[in-house]
């Protein structure tokens, strides 16, 4: 397994490890701090004040902890088991260095001059010849803070709906409404960024109207930027 970590804002490190398995003394660590299998709240602000030297630790900052890993999908509501606190262990949260909480950079400036988090056929589960379409991907993306979903739209079988698949390949279809939802339901949960939605277009223009007035006018009509 290659493990990459943070060194800094703008540099990454990497190692390999023989196994995915957390090593020994990672896992007596954990014994230690844990009861049952599991590590509670109380027993991971005890871990970072007593190992880690964190004395300005407090309930709210354990919070911080176990809501990050909420978001990465390695969450129980029993506590972290050995693996999600390994992932603790090598996350931004436990950097060596103080990362800024903080947003820092000009952000008044026009869309176009930012380097924006993009995904690419944010629907697929894996490959993009034969994977399973759905919309766990891209809830996924956007609570990892991306703020550009990539649908490719085109015809059902019997042309009369838009579908969102990836074409001429042996990948599943998925609902379009539902993405469509996945999106709104999830698109500001980690940022208050624009999102951007691009759309890969292979409809007739009837199904594009539809689309466009029935779907995504509806959908977004909240938050919605378009040019006049």
């Amino acid at each position: 397994m290659k493990v990459t970590f943070k060194v800094c804002f703008c540099c990454a490190r990497s190692f390999k490890v023989k196994s995915s398995e957390p090593p020994q003394e990672i896992k007596t660590l954990f014994d230690n701090y844990s009861k049952n299998g599991w590590m509670s709240e109380d027993e991971m602000l005890r871990f970072v004040i007593q190992v880690q030297g964190e004395t300005h630790a407090d309930s709210n900052y354990v919070k911080d902890i176990f809501n990050m890993l909420k978001h990465h999908g390695v969450f129980h509501p029993g506590g972290l088991h050995l693996e999600e606190f390994y992932r603790y262990l090598l996350s931004d949260f436990n950097s060596p260095l103080p990362l800024s909480g903080e947003v820092w950079q000009d952000m008044t400036q026009p869309l176009s001059h930012y380097f924006l988090y993009t995904g690419h056929n944010s629907y697929l589960t894996g490959n993009q010849f034969n994977s399973r379409s759905s919309t766990e991907p891209i809830v996924k993306a956007l609570r990892r803070g991306v703020r550009v979903i990539e649908l490719d739209l085109w015809p059902n079988s019997s042309g009369t709906e838009a579908e969102v698949r990836h074409g001429g390949t042996l990948t599943s279809t998925e609902d379009l409404q539902k993405c469509l939802n996945a999106v709104k339901e999830n698109a500001f949960e980690v940022s208050d960024y624009p999102v951007v939605l691009t759309l890969e277009d292979h409809l007739n223009p009837d199904l594009q109207k539809k689309v466009a007035k029935g779907r995504i006018q509806k959908v977004f009509s909240f938050a919605r930027s378009t040019q006049e």
